[in-house]
């Protein structure tokens, strides 16, 4: 059964460039740019399905970014 979206929650590494995990999959995609994180992220999809036809239409970024700052 074909899934219509798949969710990546994206992250910058502290050491530089991004991570992004797949939710309900067992993919993990990093990539030194933006850029070059999309292009992983397809060719992961390629790899992770069997066929191009099983690979969800919509490829969701959820980019999340963790920063703090001091209050006094």
């Amino acid at each position: 059964m074909r899934t219509n979206e798949l969710i990546f929650l994206v992250e910058e590494d502290p050491e530089g460039g991004y991570n992004a995990k797949a939710l309900g999959q067992s993919i993990f995609v990093q990539g030194d740019t933006f850029e070059i994180l999309k292009d992983n992220i397809k060719d992961a999809l390629e790899c992770h399905f069997d066929t191009r036809e099983e690979i969800p239409g919509i490829i969701r970024l959820h980019i999340v970014r963790d920063e703090m700052f001091a209050y006094a």
